[in-house]
């Protein structure tokens, strides 16, 4: 399930080089989400930590929807425009199918053909009222406009669950005329609250390493300044040998990472140290083969946080699996 969030498309080149060189400057695709092939960015915003507010339900009466789900967190906003003879139901349908073969839970979905229906989930009035409350810069998209030539729109809301904590993807599309089309896409990443007290499962782990191409792991534990293994760490472990007798071709780097306290010196050898301490465990204790994990240390150069407080620095103490 590599690269599992590619459209139905994958087989086609995603961007032609005239595409990527229109692209707003700073933009990119979020690594959860691609655009349909020959799509350019137009507009692209991201927030560290931003509350946003995902509508599930359809219209009940004048501009109101009852149903919402309030999250929170660090929130990617791209407008996406592709021109061409393509219709809004072909983009909308490709991002559902891929969001679907990632293991992604339907929070609603919805289309309609006609650009002045109103009330259902996906339709013009709605997305009119679910963008008025999560509101895009004037000028910066055309997803509630309109031509002569405008057709349907649709929308749908996923959500999947990971160890560090849930990702949304809210995408709204519209034929915006004839020739033209607007994606919305909307990744909204929440993180747990205590990072040290993630628990951790083998699915969970998967898709994180089908997305992302790794897994943080906040599970394992270390004595102060050494690479012995607490035994707290137990059911992290057992997780991890669970996910390697799942997917038996699947071969790692087990990948350590410290604070900046300390040389760097000594926090590249003590990385190394406990990321080997993972794989010997993992060999020697749960029978997992050796060929399979390769230990690596990077030390204080991949940090995900600042390290000038205890809560970044925490962060930063880490084990990473990362796929081979």
């Amino acid at each position: 399930m590599k690269n599992c969030l590619m459209l139905v498309l994958a087989s086609i080149v995603l961007t032609s080089p005239l595409a990527l060189a229109q692209d707003m400057p700073g933009s990119e695709d979020h690594p959860v989400i691609t655009r349909f092939p020959g799509s350019v960015i137009t507009w692209y915003d991201k927030q560290n930590f931003e509350p946003y507010s995902i509508a599930v339900g359809p219209v009940t009466g004048y501009r109101t929807i009852d149903d919402w789900l309030e999250v929170e967190g660090r929130i990617t906003r791209i407008n996406y425009k592709l021109q061409g003879e393509r219709s809004f139901y072909e983009v909308y349908a490709n991002y559902l199918t891929a969001v679907k073969k990632a293991g992604f839970e339907i929070l609603t979905q919805g289309y309609d053909k006609k650009s002045s229906a109103r009330g259902k989930v996906g339709q013009r009035g709605f997305l009119g009222v679910h963008y008025g409350k999560n509101a895009i810069p004037p000028g910066k998209s055309t997803v509630l406009q309109g031509s002569s030539t405008s057709g349907g729109s649709g929308y749908f809301a996923a959500r999947l669950d990971r160890p560090q904590g849930s990702v949304f993807v809210v995408v709204g599309v519209t034929q915006y005329r004839q020739d033209e089309i607007v994606t919305v896409a909307d990744i909204i990443e929440q993180k747990a609250m205590e990072d040290n007290l993630i628990s951790v499962d083998a699915d969970a782990m998967s898709k994180d390493i089908d997305i992302y191409g790794k897994v943080a792991l906040y599970g394992i534990f270390f004595g102060h300044d050494k690479a012995t293994i607490k035994p707290e760490s137990l059911p992290a472990l057992k997780e991890i040998v669970s996910l390697l007798k799942k997917r038996p071709k699947l071969r790692l780097y087990v990948v350590g990472h410290t604070d900046r306290v300390g040389t760097l010196e000594y926090n590249m050898k003590l990385s190394k140290d406990r990321a080997e301490a993972v794989a010997t465990e993992l060999t020697k204790k749960h029978g997992i083969a050796v060929a399979r994990l390769l230990a690596q240390g990077v030390g204080p150069l991949v940090p995900v946080a600042s390290n000038r407080d205890d809560t970044g620095r925490a962060k930063n103490r880490r084990v990473e699996l990362v796929e081979r």
